[in-house]
């Protein structure tokens, strides 16, 4: 009986054809009902049992490893490792703290298959599943360097926590272009599992006020998220096709200044501070903030007051009395030039 449900294993085992979270679902149950055999007293290493484990090895068809899909290869490996009882936990537990190297070490396969069950629930959230069972598997081994069988609960209760943690965080961390936090994650993961049960009680999609009723959420933050959870492309992404170039070399940035009119902006404004060397330093205060020669930013009468501890009026003087000066300089001709410029 037991060699039959290991056949049966190998028979339904996953390929890149039939791969689906249903199939996985399936091979899972297939596990359990095999170890369930072996739990009851059926053994499996006996001496019978191992030559009819070759006579089966010997009539499945050979398929050459550059065949096997990575999934199946793993699928097929964790499914042989058997199940812990709670005994057989706290023994492993005691060993780890003793420092015996083979016990982590079994402890972890042992629920390697906890591991792909959890990171399963997580797939179409921008990594592929082989990438969220390496996660959760980071976050098992954490779970068995830190796990104390003294509280009395089972080590697959206190795994999953660390499990889920790592594949969220890696979820957070490396499935979008832009970096989320991983409470924004956690947030918006709540936010598409209460749309997904709205939509299938409405027919319809919520609007952003019964979302933010169902979630306890204000209306602005169910907005910041639907803005969030939109994907982005990167730049670097190929066209396709022969092409080799990406969309960066087709997306014109509208923002950046013509390279000729940044060298006339920038020749213009060494001209006028030059010009402005003229004047007393008060004066070319005055003026800089006035107009923003230095920044950008043109200030009011008011503010360079303000700064200078004088009054409104006063700076107004002042600017009339450095434009005057600047007036009367045969240089400011010369800037008559970029006048004439588009």
């Amino acid at each position: 009986m037991v060699i039959s449900g290991w056949s049966e294993l190998r028979a339904n085992s996953l390929t890149m054809e039939n791969f689906s979270s249903e199939n996985i679902n399936k091979f899972e149950d297939l596990i359990e009902e095999q170890e369930d055999l072996e739990d009851i007293g059926v053994d499996s290493t006996s001496t019978e049992d191992v030559e009819s484990v070759d006579t089966v090895k010997k009539e499945e068809v050979s398929y050459r490893e550059s065949e096997l899909n990575s999934i199946q290869i793993y699928m097929n490996s964790i499914g042989k490792r058997p199940l812990l009882t709670a005994l057989e936990e706290v023994d492993l537990a005691k060993r780890i703290i003793e420092g015996d190297a083979k016990a982590k070490d079994f402890l972890v396969t042992s629920n390697l298959r906890l591991v792909v069950s959890i990171a399963k629930r997580y797939c179409g959230l921008g990594l592929p599943l082989l990438d969220l069972i390496q996660e959760g598997n980071t976050g098992l081994i954490r779970a068995v360097e830190k796990y104390d069988y003294t509280k009395g609960y089972r080590f697959s209760t206190y795994s999953t926590w660390w499990i889920r943690q790592a594949i969220t965080r890696a979820i957070s961390d490396k499935a979008r272009n832009i970096r989320l936090p991983v409470h924004a994650n956690e947030t918006i993961q709540k936010l598409k599992k209460i749309r997904r049960q709205m939509i299938a009680e409405l027919g319809r999609y919520p609007t952003e006020q019964e979302l933010a009723e169902a979630s306890d959420l204000p209306v602005a933050k169910i907005r910041q998220l639907n803005k969030i959870i939109k994907n982005t492309i990167s730049l670097e992404s190929p066209i396709g096709g022969d092409d080799d170039r990406s969309l960066m070399d087709f997306i014109e940035d509208d923002t950046n200044k013509n390279p000729m009119k940044n060298t006339i902006s920038k020749l213009l404004s060494e001209d006028v501070q030059g010009l402005l060397t003229n004047l007393s330093q008060r004066e070319q205060y005055i003026l800089n903030m006035r107009y923003g020669l230095s920044d950008n930013n043109p200030r009011s009468l008011a503010e360079i007051g303000q700064e200078m501890g004088i009054t409104r009026e006063r700076v107004r003087q002042l600017e009339a009395k450095a434009l005057r000066k600047l007036k009367h300089q045969s240089t400011l001709k010369s800037l008559n030039d970029y006048l004439n410029d588009d």
